[in-house]
């Protein structure tokens, strides 16, 4: 497995756990707001930062986009 695929599993995971979300509804939030993207393209910055700040980080990329929406 490679590790920006192992990267966007944790954060999917973390994310959903936070949130006491469904697997489904994570993806389907994910999917629409484009975060597995945002997790590839900017891996190399994130996936030195900590659990709670990648939870704060998604919440704040979801946000921006549902008001660009």
């Amino acid at each position: 497995m490679s590790r920006t695929l192992e990267f966007k599993a944790f954060c999917f995971e973390a994310y959903r756990a936070h949130h006491k979300m469904t697997g489904r509804a994570t993806i389907q939030l994910f999917k629409k707001y484009g975060v597995l993207n945002y997790l590839h393209d900017c891996y190399d910055v994130l996936h030195t930062t900590g659990r709670d700040y990648l939870i704060e980080d998604i919440d704040i990329f979801i946000n921006v986009r549902k008001k660009g929406a």
